[in-house]
């Protein structure tokens, strides 16, 4: 690569690096995943699960990316050159660029549904007064023609692939930088808004009992496993985003102070839409409904949306809100690829950016199309958006994630974590000795768990 690019400030660092890792994984997943697995039981494991895993795994990916200034293959391949090691780069980047072209469909169905918002489209023939079985068979059907469709779904897919083009062909500093400086205020802004929205709903405090008052009992191994994947999922471990985001950082940067910092920001918004979500589904007696999560996005919620004063306003916000969490999950997932190939292929960054984006395209709008005309072609019982989906989820992120910290805990050159983490003994090396210990052995060994439950 031609750098050595790095973000111009550390505010742009952290909005950058945040915004890798606060995306449709916080907003659109953690609510479903929360909601199915015990509420206040699986927030108070995901917590623990970012705070013992999450954030030592973390700071395992930004030592390899801002030790080597390097992509996910270049990484391994600088620190142990003539080995296989950088296969495990290979994976993650494999896997981010199979989750980027269904993701990629998703953020078209948020610009759709943001559009057909502001249209007022969306709440055509749709009446306060109905009840809860019209209303949700009407936005089923509106999610049939938004989501199912033929050309709909992949004229929005294209133009979210031009959004992240835009961005990405301008770089690190002037696309990406200055992107995330932008959208994480915003997203914020609008997670706060909407959680003080959803706290005068009638039954609020209902949904905060679900969420926030612990059953014990609800506590199993599944829900433990759930717990963990979700914190790897949400935190963008495993999928190389961290390894190519850190070879942008400064040689000073503090590892540890930003891998807490971006895992409490991320911690953040998975409460934000807690408060947005149970309190909202609980107040308009929709909670047994299920949250599934497109369920959840293009049924539930409007249904919320259509009971309140406002209607409009609420709802092309809320998807407003969406569009920007999928954007910053879009463009460091497109991140990953082209700065691999921008090094590897030594070309310039906009080639890069075509080389990557137009053959994601095709694949973007196979994955659009499975989920109507191709519905019926199937692969080992699944349509493509679900194959993808659970093959790049459920097997390719946590394998990665395992030969990583295997590689950092047994073949990496020795002492080379340690100089990482304490900036070559500049910092204090005070945690130093238990964020190794959890990278050679406990983060294996529980990944492993995830991997196994998913295959079993």
């Amino acid at each position: 690569m031609a750098k050595k690019v790095q973000f111009g400030s550390r505010i742009g660092l952290i909005a950058a690096t945040v915004g890798s890792a606060v995306g449709l994984g916080n907003v659109w997943r953690f609510p479903a995943e929360a909601q199915a697995n015990g509420g206040a039981a699986f927030l108070i494991l995901y917590i623990f699960c970012v705070l013992l895993l999450g954030i030592p795994v973390m700071l395992g990916e930004f030592s390899l990316g801002r030790g080597t200034h390097s992509d996910s293959v270049g990484a391994f391949r600088k620190l142990s050159p003539g080995k296989k090691w950088w296969l495990t780069g290979a994976l993650a980047i494999l896997a981010s660029y199979l989750i980027l072209s269904f993701y990629m469909v998703v953020a078209g169905w948020t610009f759709e549904y943001f559009w057909q918002s502001m249209t007022g489209n969306l709440y055509e023939g749709m009446s306060a007064a109905a009840d809860n079985d019209m209303l949700a068979g009407g936005f089923k059907e509106k999610m049939a023609d938004y989501v199912g469709g033929t050309w709909k779904p992949l004229i929005v897919t294209y133009v979210m692939i031009a959004m992240n083009l835009f961005v990405l062909m301008r770089g690190v500093q002037k696309g990406i930088e200055k992107m995330s400086n932008i959208m994480m205020p915003i997203l914020f802004i609008l997670l706060v808004v909407f959680a003080c929205v959803a706290m005068s709903f009638p039954k609020a405090m209902e949904g905060l009992a679900f969420f926030l008052n612990p059953d014990f009992s609800r506590i199993t191994p599944e829900v433990c496993i759930n717990a963990l994947g979700q914190s790897f999922f949400s935190l963008s471990l495993g999928m190389g985003i961290l390894i190519t985001y850190s070879a942008y950082f400064p040689k000073q940067t503090n590892l540890t102070t930003t891998a807490i910092t971006v895992s409490a920001l991320d911690l953040l918004v998975a409460l934000l839409m807690g408060f947005i979500i149970f309190p909202a589904v609980m107040s308009f007696g929709l909670a047994d409904e299920g949250l599934e999560g497109a369920t959840l996005v293009f049924v539930t919620l409007p249904e919320v949306f259509a009971k309140m004063p406002a209607t409009q306003f609420w709802s092309a916000l809320f998807f407003l809100l969406l569009m920007v969490a999928a954007l910053t999950s879009t463009i460091s997932l497109g991140e990953v690829s082209i700065a691999f190939v921008q090094e590897h292929f030594k070309t310039s960054r906009k080639k890069a950016c075509l080389w990557v984006m137009l053959p994601l395209a095709v694949l973007s709008t196979l994955c659009s199309l499975s989920q109507g005309v191709l519905s019926d072609f199937h692969i080992l019982g699944m349509n493509l958006f679900d194959f993808l989906d659970t093959t790049a989820t459920n097997l390719m992120l946590p394998s990665a994630a395992i030969l990583t910290c295997v590689y950092l805990g047994w073949a990496a050159p020795k002492d080379f974590l340690r100089n990482e983490l304490s900036n070559g003994g500049k910092l204090s090396g005070k945690f130093v000795p238990v964020v190794i210990f959890i990278i050679k052995y406990l983060a294996p060994v529980l990944i492993a768990l995830i991997l196994a439950a998913k295959i079993l």
